[in-house]
């Protein structure tokens, strides 16, 4: 039989808090962290965005940085996720160097990189942020500020990215690669970034309303998650006390266009399905689904049709934490997953803000975080460009 993989640390970073009791706070007050834009530079005031409430010189004195260090904002959030991440699992030097570090991320050092462009080719005053524009430079900066991870790896699917990085970190432990795995993902907001959603005319200028049949579109978020993933054994020989199981888990990719969902779900669909298969889950027994839901009109009428033809007409308690804190992109995968994770551990369901009208023949999603059952299984969907879809199934952990 099969060891199960169990969560033993987690730590999360986004608009709606800078841990996991801040963000608790938020989602049980309905607070949302998305509003004007205040750090990033960028003519398009226009849009609200989901940023974390904090400069990159407030950052670097949190962590200890000085400012005259080379760094990156997607670097420096995800310290602070993964500070928060190890303490919780009582992760000591020695047991960092024997495990992996996972994580996805897509826009990587692009900050820098649009900032200093004109300046890489005139002078050379800011060469020390070339090497920090590719993904993996993200990765080896934030793993180099703890002392030295055994592996190190950078998934680069799009918004699922980080799903993708708990995917790969839990193939590892399965496969006797390692018995530690620190997975997740970091992305920050760039121009790039906010530009490229724009010219695909998919952001909103409100706050965004995810299944609602007035949905405009999305709003971009950034943050920071990461997980420690653990075997069964050695987190019972160092004696830490998990936080919940990640018990199934599901990748496919419909290729159906570069930036659309499918109009049936195909790749949601499967990724779905193959999650609770690997899980030994029928469908009645997942208790809540925290969607992808971007709040576009492409996105959540596609993902209700893949939940309904593999949940029917009973499907779960659903909702998009999008409204909450934007959507982060490359990040989101393991923000969400943080929070379905306090979801199990605090049995309360995170509601759907600013819902008013049904879409057509679509899901209607929670409004109300009361839970009718106990939650045990819960689904978490996050889907990238290209109709990379990936499905994780997470279970309250019991001491028994």
């Amino acid at each position: 039989m099969e060891e199960p993989i169990l969560i033993t640390g987690a730590g999360i970073v986004s608009a709606i808090g800078l841990n996991k009791q801040e963000a608790l706070e938020s989602l049980l007050l309905r607070r949302s962290g998305i509003g004007p834009v205040r750090y990033l530079q960028t003519a398009h005031t226009e849009f609200p965005v989901g940023e974390v409430k904090l400069s990159n010189s407030e950052i670097r004195s949190i962590l200890g940085i000085a400012d005259t260090a080379p760094t990156i904002r997607t670097a420096l959030l995800g310290m602070l996720a993964l500070k928060e991440a190890l303490a919780d699992a009582n992760m000591a030097e020695q047991e960092m160097s024997e495990a992996a570090f996972i994580s996805g991320t897509t826009v990587g050092g692009m900050d820098k990189s649009e900032r200093y462009y004109l300046d890489f080719l005139a002078t050379d005053n800011y060469n020390a942020y070339i090497a920090t524009h590719d993904c993996g430079a993200s990765s080896e900066l934030i793993a180099d500020h703890f002392g030295r991870f055994g592996f190190v790896a950078t998934p680069s699917t799009a918004c699922s990215s980080a799903a993708n990085a708990i995917i790969v970190g839990a193939n590892m432990i399965r496969s006797g690669m390692a018995d530690i795995v620190v997975a997740g993902g970091s992305e920050c907001l760039t121009r790039f970034h906010l530009n490229g959603f724009n010219s695909l005319m998919i952001l909103d200028r409100e706050p965004c309303r995810p299944f609602d049949a007035a949905r405009a579109g999305l709003n971009l978020g950034e943050g920071a998650a990461y997980v420690v993933l653990e075997r069964a054994s050695s987190a019972m020989k160092r004696r830490v006390k998990p936080l919940a199981r990640l018990d199934g888990y599901g990748n496919a990719c419909d290729a159906f266009h570069q930036t659309a969902s499918s109009p049936d779900g195909d790749g949601a669909y499967i990724a779905m399905q193959e999650a609770l298969t690997d899980a030994g889950l029928a469908p009645q027994e997942i208790h809540y689904i925290n969607a992808h839901g971007t709040g576009t009109p492409n996105n959540d009428a596609s993902e209700s049709r893949a939940m309904q033809r593999l949940f029917g007409r009973q499907v779960p308690p659903v909702s998009s934490t999008k409204s909450f804190t934007g959507h982060t992109t490359s990040a989101s995968g393991a923000i969400e997953t943080v929070i379905c994770i306090l979801a199990l551990q605090h049995q309360f369901l995170p509601v759907n803000l600013h819902w008013r009208h049904p879409i057509e023949g679509g899901i209607v999603p929670v409004t109300d975080s009361r839970p009718s059952r106990e939650i045990r299984h819960v689904l978490c969907n996050s889907f990238g460009f290209g109709g990379n879809d990936s499905s994780l199934v997470l279970s309250k952990y019991d001491e028994r």
